[in-house]
């Protein structure tokens, strides 16, 4: 990268892990009224419906190979991981769901190398082990940190973080010909029909917006976290994929578990010797596993 796309490309990942650090507190919120499936199918409506002057405008540009593109990515990328991360956070601290979430570089570089013939050197190996060790911990500590039973949960944000690198090498190496905007406006017009359909036709979304007292600033949290986390910070998440690499892009996970448990602290959630454990092990990972 030259000068100034890393300067961009710096910028944005600092932005993104702030937007995205706070988003496991939102789902949080949303959950105390809302079922995860509800939490998901409303994020990503939210999404869709915020980007969908964009998709219109952008249309002409697509071509019929570029659909089942877009709906994969969308797919991968948006709308298996709102489900998969919702329903993780009914039995696991938000705090926890943002420290594991920093597994997606691992699998982004692993996806990287046995998919698109990515090349990386033997330290990224011990990089990758000690990572897993981290999550593994981490599938164990319980609310106040000790290790006890697995927490099968944990489970369901292991897969999102593969789906997350499966489409991060994805956009990188088969979606070259469009812009950032296109592919995330794109992909919501896509899977966005979907999570309409589920969230008024199939859920009792409707009925609990007017039955249940706090209904409406929890489906709030819930449209901030698809507009913010989902819409704007998958179009600079792609914009960031676009400028860099997608083992840099990854690396928002970095800076992200701060902000996630600084807001978990906030919200009164309690972390153990076993979360930092964790969380320690996963960060030197990541770092190992992508150092020059």
């Amino acid at each position: 990268m030259s000068e100034t796309p890393r300067s961009t490309a710096i910028f944005l990942l600092i932005f993104l892990a702030l937007i995205w650090g706070t988003s496991f507190i939102l789902i949080k919120q949303g959950l105390k009224v809302f079922a995860p499936d509800e939490v998901g199918a409303l994020r990503v409506t939210a999404a869709a419906l915020f980007l969908l002057p964009a998709a219109l405008i952008r249309f002409k540009e697509l071509t019929r190979d570029h659909y089942w593109k877009l709906l994969l990515s969308g797919l991968m990328g948006i709308f298996i991981p709102a489900f998969l991360f919702a329903t993780a956070q009914t039995n696991m601290e938000s705090s926890v769901a943002g420290i594991l979430n920093t597994l997606t570089p691992i699998f982004t570089l692993l996806i990287g190398a046995f998919i698109f013939k990515q090349k990386f050197k033997n330290l990224a190996i011990v990089g990758i082990i000690l990572g897993f060790l981290g999550g593994v911990v981490l599938m164990f500590a319980r609310t106040g940190g000790e290790i006890g039973s697995l927490n099968v949960y944990a489970l369901l944000i292991l897969i999102a973080c593969i789906f997350y690198g499966a489409n991060l090498n994805f956009i990188k190496y088969k979606i070259t010909d469009l812009k950032a905007l296109t592919i995330t406006s794109g992909s919501l017009l896509m899977i966005g029909p979907l999570a309409i359909v589920y969230l008024f036709g199939l859920s009792d979304f409707t009925i609990k917006l007017q039955t249940i007292d706090g209904a409406w600033r929890a489906a709030g949290f819930i449209v901030l976290l698809g507009i913010m986390s989902t819409a704007i910070a998958t179009f600079l998440f792609n914009r960031l994929v676009k400028i860099s690499t997608p083992i840099f892009a990854s690396s928002v996970t970095y800076i992200m578990p701060i902000v996630a448990v600084g807001w978990g602290l906030f919200d009164g959630e309690a972390l153990g010797i076993g979360h930092f454990i964790g969380m320690t092990a996963i960060t030197m990972g990541v770092y190992l596993a992508n150092r020059k």
